[in-house]
Order: structure tokens, then sequence, then C-alpha cells
């Protein structure tokens, strides 16, 4: 949706000014004075250029426009600066609620209400009249701020929402590649790492065999442990944990990979702090264990020094080697293939650093990553307390503007009202009602209970106050307020309440066996009230302010029976509280179907993006399976058969098959025509795509989850999975997956609307063709139950 063009909505303001005065008066044959005309250019002139310019300082614009104009309505005659001290105000008003955000919105408002009471006050007092035309200027105002802010709202939604598609299809194109190179650079770092470690301690072993003949034997426990952990690490590589929740601490794996260099004979020393999980973790880890190799590699026995200072401002990761050792062999330095150096770069970029390497003075090499610290990031900013500050100065000066008028301004002494004037108790209640409509979203009960009482009220304040004016005005005044809160679609819905709240797991940690049967068990709820529907608002609404227009008749005094006026009272509220009604049905269904499009072409995206993904992983772990998981494997079984010679070859072979599969992989960046369907084992790329796309996600799997699963179950349950996950929704989402009594069973909390109809409808087919159960509340969750039938070979390791 485009904006409107409103850039001539100056000129026209003046052009109608200029028929209200002088136009009016030259028609009644009134010749305005030249004193009076060169003082409406003066006024109107710079307001008609401000205005003009108000979208670059719309604040500014407001305080010259405002000024202007009630500096001007002295000298000149009554309707001189009508239009623009109106409708110009108003303008620029909404322009600060448009472009503006809602603090300095209300306080514009607000300002400006002041304003109008303390210029009354100051030049007449306030009788009734003077009451009733600060109170619809005040109406004015608090519409036209909220408008604005309505515009804006909806602006900054389809704005977000246009952003949103956007950065979704830019991640679906760039998850596979980012798996792709997430799969090399693992693969080469586990498989360099261990295997290095494995070359380096068989030759050390065989080079000192005659004169220390027990070293064969620990290094041949030492490849027949390495070979079993690169076949966990790389199974873990073809199948991530959704989450990091089961990892080590950074600071217990940093200090892992140096006592295991300490194992096979380095010298290092290190000092390491602790470190939050994340991406600067992740990235420290990797080029401590990238670095930590090339040592090994190429200079076996130099003195080592690991620093990892973890500071506010950066996170320094330094890796210092010493010269290699005169005649110490380098039995690994020709099993380098040359990406090391370039997947240490990619890390520290990834993460937001920079990293560095070259020799030392000393003959030695040093690897040197300046990543983020612990502010990066941070939402502080220091100057916006000042700037609120300097805002409110700024609406104190506005307000007491008046005292200039004062000073220029001819006062006239003006018949006083009551010692209560109605103008001021319907300036409290218009006051009282804007306040409540500010509190719609966050407590919508309240507020329309509130509004109903406030309607009540407007009768009594005029019957209190004298109000001798339009009998029907104060009831319509108390109405306007009710009809913006229908027709503004807030949080109810049309057959039940809100809920704000997600159900809060209890018992046992995710992953460890709760009490009883394991069962993912709840706090309990408090009851909830019935829910507030459209419907009953309504009824509501026209309700009281019938009751609020029969209480002004009569309070007034009339002829006709009661229950006349009641009924007449009656014809006159239900129209306008049913079109107020009908607009907010209207509001809140385009918004649904807006957010319902939007929700489909995410889902498809993300569905798109992890097919893609996923059949990259296969394709690699593919090759895995017959290149280094192969050579692994003899590896292993000639290390325990005591073949050290056999084993440190067959080390040398996986790693040359490891350097070949990084070749085909980078080279065949092509997925296949037919891509595989994505099983449970994608749920971290479902997780990573969700993130991407701006929704926080977790997924949880308990230690009952069984390794293996029919295929069936395991294809339901992952499009179930992202069924609920991508069909709406900002607000953090939690996945939890557990098995009991041969039933696995997934929940999904942070997911309303996983109890649409339609989404509803999806789940149930998934759960509907494995004789399962599907299940929805609180408001926020779903859940699944999935019977593990007895396998019928269509099984598969996870």
């Amino acid at each position: 949706m485009k904006r409107i063009d409103d850039r001539p909505a100056p000129v026209l303001l003046l052009c109608a000014q200029a028929v209200v005065w002088p136009g009016a008066a030259l028609v009644r044959g009134e010749v305005p004075s030249a004193y009076a005309l060169l003082v409406a250019v003066l006024v109107a002139g710079p307001v008609t250029a401000v205005l003009a310019l108000r979208r670059s300082r719309p604040v500014t614009a407001l305080v010259v426009v405002a000024v202007a104009c009630a500096l001007g309505a002295g000298p000149l005659p009554v309707g001189a600066t009508a239009v623009l001290g109106t409708a110009g105000v108003a303008l620029a008003l909404w322009t600060v609620a448009t472009e503006r955000d809602a603090f300095t919105t209300v306080v514009c408002g607000v300002s400006l209400a002041v304003w109008q009471l303390l210029y009354g006050l100051t030049l007449h007092r306030l009788s009734d009249r003077d009451g009733l035309d600060l109170v619809l200027t005040a109406l004015l105002y608090a519409a036209t701020c909220g408008a604005g802010m309505l515009a804006r709202r909806s602006r900054s939604a389809r704005r977000a929402s246009d952003d949103l598609l956007r950065r979704a299809e830019f991640e679906r194109r760039r998850l596979p590649a980012v798996e792709r190179r997430r799969m090399e650079r693992e693969l080469h770092d586990v498989s360099a790492h261990h295997l290095t470690a494995v070359v380096v301690t068989a030759g050390a072993a065989l080079g000192l065999r005659d004169r220390r003949p027990e070293l064969a034997d620990e290094a041949l426990r030492f490849a027949a442990d390495t070979g079993h952990e690169v076949t966990r690490a790389l199974g873990t590589l073809r199948a991530p944990a959704p989450s990091d929740s089961g990892l080590p601490a950074p600071e217990e794996r940093l200090l892992g990979l140096v006592d295991g260099l300490r194992r096979i004979g380095q010298p290092v020393d290190c000092a390491i702090d602790p470190l939050p999980e994340g991406a600067v973790a992740d990235a420290a880890y990797g080029i401590v264990r990238e670095a930590l190799t090339n040592v090994a590699r190429y200079a076996p026995g130099a003195a080592t020094t690991v620093r990892c200072r973890y500071g506010d401002d950066r996170t320094d990761v330094v890796v210092t080697s010493g010269a290699p050792l005169p005649g110490a062999p380098a039995h690994a330095a020709d099993l380098g293939g040359g990406r090391g150096q370039g997947i240490l770069r990619s890390r520290a970029r990834e993460a937001g650093g920079t990293l560095t390497t070259g020799p030392t003075e000393d003959g030695g090499w040093e690897v040197r990553a300046v990543l983020p610290g612990r502010m990066a990031g941070a939402g502080d900013r220091p100057g916006a307390r000042g700037y609120r500050a300097a805002q409110v100065t700024a609406a104190a000066g506005l307000v007491l503007q008046p005292l200039l008028p004062v000073l220029a301004i001819r006062a006239e002494e003006t018949p006083t009202g009551s010692d209560v004037s109605a103008g001021v108790l319907f300036a409290l209640l218009a006051a009282a009602q804007a306040v409540t409509l500010l509190w719609l979203r966050r407590a919508p009960r309240v507020a329309y209970g509130f509004l109903g009482v406030l309607a009540l009220l407007w009768p009594a304040a005029a019957a209190t106050g004298g109000y001798t004016g339009p009998v029907l005005l104060p009831p319509a005044l108390g109405a306007l307020a009710t009809c913006v809160a229908l027709a503004s679609g807030g949080p109810v819905r049309a057959g039940g309440g809100w809920s704000r709240s997600s159900p809060r797991p209890s018992g046992a940690p995710v992953g460890q066996p709760a009490q009883g049967r394991g069962e993912l068990r709840e706090r309990p709820r408090r009851r909830r009230s019935r829910p507030l529907t459209r419907p009953v608002l309504l009824a509501g609404a026209i309700t009281v302010h019938t009751a609020a227009v029969t209480t002004a008749v009569l309070d007034r005094g009339t002829g006709a029976p009661a229950w006349a006026v009641a009924t007449a009272a009656l014809a006159g509220t239900a129209p306008a509280m049913y079109a107020a009604h009908r607009v907010g049905t209207l509001r809140a269904r385009r918004a649904q179907a807006t957010r319902a499009e939007r929700d489909g072409r995410l889902g498809a995206l993300t569905g798109e993006a992890v097919r893609d993904a996923w059949a990259e992983r296969r394709r690699i772990a593919d090759g895995l399976e017959t290149t280094v998981l192969a050579r692994t494997a003899g590896m292993v079984a000639e290390a325990e058969a005591g073949r050290l010679e056999a084993a440190a070859e067959r080390a040398r072979e996986a790693l040359a098959a490891m350097r070949a599969l990084l070749d085909a992989v980078r080279d065949g960046e092509a997925g296949p025509a037919l891509r595989p369907q994505p099983t449970l084992q994608a749920l971290d790329l479902l997780a990573r795509q969700c993130r991407a796309a701006g929704r926080e996600v977790e997924i949880r799997l308990t230690g009952r989850v069984p390794g293996r699963l029919p295929a069936a179950v395991d294809l339901a349950a992952y499009h179930a999975a992202e069924t609920v996950l991508t069909t709406g929704g900002e607000q953090p989402a939690t996945l939890e997956l557990d098995a009991v009594d041969g039933t696995l069973t997934l929940t999904a909390t942070g997911v309303p609307s996983a109890a649409h109809p339609a989404v509803r409808e999806r789940l149930a087919a998934r759960v509907a063709a494995l004789d399962g159960a599907l299940t929805t509340g609180p408001a926020d969750t779903v859940r699944l139950l999935l019977p593990l039938a007895p396998g019928d070979g269509e099984e598969r390791e996870r």
C-alpha cells in the first residue's frame, strides 16, 4: 500500500483559511484593514511553509504552527486563524504521530491539550462554552494522535512483514550454502584434528620403539579410541543436535582441546576465560582447534600457549607456538590440504571478528583473532534518557506558551459559568476515556468496563455543571470513545477469549526422567473466565449508551414517556454501535487474512529451505559413509589388531579421503533433482531457518526418544513440527519431544496459531494416518501423540 500524497494539504488549508477570512468578510461587505491583512500574511506564510516541510522536522513544525496561530489570534478578528489554528495544528500533530514514536506523540498531544486549557484560563477563565470548545479541541487532538499512531503502526507492520518475507527468501537461498559450509568446516576440523593426532602419535612411537617399546601400546590404544571418537563426531555431523543444551561449557571444551594435545606430548600453557554459549564461543573453539592441529603437524614438541580473554569490548583468542625443535620429525607435515587458513578466517568473520596469522620473532607462529565482547549487540542507548528529558522540557515550554499571548492579546471580560463548570467535567471525562483507550490492548476487559462507566457519567456531569447546550452532545461525546474501541479491532475474538501466557512445564528437566511415568507435566492454571466476544461487547455497548442517552434526555425534561425516550435512544444508538462493531470486525478479518497469507508464504519458504539444506546434508553424508568413515573403521581395526604402522597408514588414507571429499563438496554444489524428505534429523535446520526469519525457537529432545524410529513416524513428526513452527506468530516457541510407553509425544508451546481450524486439520490428517491423537490448549499449546508401532523394515538409524 502506497502512502497517500498529502503534499498539497498546506496549500489547501491556506485556501480554506482565505475563504473563511477574509473571503467571508468581503462577501458581507466588510473590508479588513491593511494592518490585519499584513498580520494575516505574516502568520499564514510561515505556517504554510513550515507545514510543507513538516516531515523533516515534525515536532518543530508543530511548535511553530501552534505558537504562530496563538500569537496571531490577538490582533486578528475572530476566524482569521480558525482553519490554520485547528486543521493546521491537527495536520502537524498527525505528522508527528506518523513519523515519530508513541512517547513523542503522547507528549505533544497532551501538551497541546494543556496549552489549550491554560490559554482559556489565562484569557477568560473557563465558561461552559469555552469548556466545550476545549473538549472538542482535545478530542480533535486525541483523534488525530490515535489515527496517526494507528497509521504508523499499520505501515510499520506492513514494512516488517515485507522485510520478514524478504529475509526468509534470502535465507531460503542461503541455508543450503550455509549447511554445506558448516559440514565442510566441521568435517575438516574433526577429521584433521583427530587423525593428525593419530599420525603424530604413531610416528613418534615408531621412531622410539627400540628405546621405549611401551609407547607403541599407548599409540595403538590412542588410535583405537580416537577412531571411535571420529566415528561418533562424524555421526553427530550428519545429525547434529537441534540445540546445544547437552554440550559442555565453552571453557570445558577449550580445556579439552588443550588436554588432548598434551596427551600426545605437546607442551601447552593456557589461560582461558569463561565464555557464554553462542557464535563467539563456537568461533573461539574452532579457531583454537585448527591452530593446535597445525602446531601438531608442523611444530611437534614446540612450546605452545593458548590465551582466550573475554572482555567488554572484545574477545582476544591467541594461539602462539615456538619454533620447531631441531631434529624433531614432523610426521604429519605433508597432510595439510591448504584449507585451514580460509576456514579460520571464515569462522572469525561469521562471528563478527577478524583474524591474523604470521610468524613470531623467535621463528614460531601466531594465530590471533579479535571477536566481539560481552557488550556487542547490546541495545544500549546512553542518550535515550536525556533525549526524553529534552522532549519533556520542550513540551513544558509549549505548555507555558500562553504567557506570550497574555502580553500581546487584549483580554476581554466574559461572563463566568457556574462554580463547577460543565466544561471542566467534560474535559476530565474525555481525558479519562483517552487514557482508557491507551490500555485497550493490554487489559481489554478492564478498558471496556471503564468505558461503560465513563459513558454513564457524561449525563451526570452535564447535570452537575449546569450544562444548557444540546442535550445529545454529552452522551454523543461519551459514545465516541466506545465507537473507537469497537472499530479498532482490539484483542477480542469472535468466539473466544485471549491469552497472553504460555504453559510453564514443571517436574523434571527436559532430558531427565520425571516422576511416575515420566510425562511432561504442566503447572495447574487458574480457571479462566468466560470469554468476552464481539457480540457480547456490542450488546453491552448498545445497552450502556442507550441508558446514557435516556438519562440525559429525562434529566433535561421532556413530555414524552420514558419508554418512548428509551426506544428513540435505542434506535439512534444501535446503528452507530453496530457500524463501529462492523468496522472492527472487517479490520480484524482483513488483518487475519493478511497474516494467513504471510504465514503461508513463510511456511513455504521455510519448507523449501530445509529441504534444500537437507539434500546437501544427505549428499555429503553419503560421501562420508564410503570414504572417511570406511577408512577410519579400517584404522580402528588395524589398531585393535596391534598393527601400528598399518593403523597410521589407514589414518593417512582417511585424511586423503577427507580432502577428496571436501573437493567434491566444493565442486558439486548443485543439489540432486529428487530431494529426500526431511526427518527429525533436520530439526536443527528447521530451527535455524525459523530463527533467521525472526522467530526464536528452542527444540528439546528427552533421553527417552529412541535412536531408531519407524520411517512413517519420523516423517510425520517432522512435518508436524514444521507445520506448528511455520504457521505464524512472533513470540518464542518451544518444541519438546518425549517417548513414553511406546508413544512419541510432540508438545509445542508458544504457537497460538496452531489452534486455527486449517492448521488443526492439517495436523489431524498427519496424526490420523498413524492412529495417533491431537490435543490443543491452552491457547498457545498443541500436543501430538504418535504411537511407535513395530517397525516394518523401514527403520533407519538416527
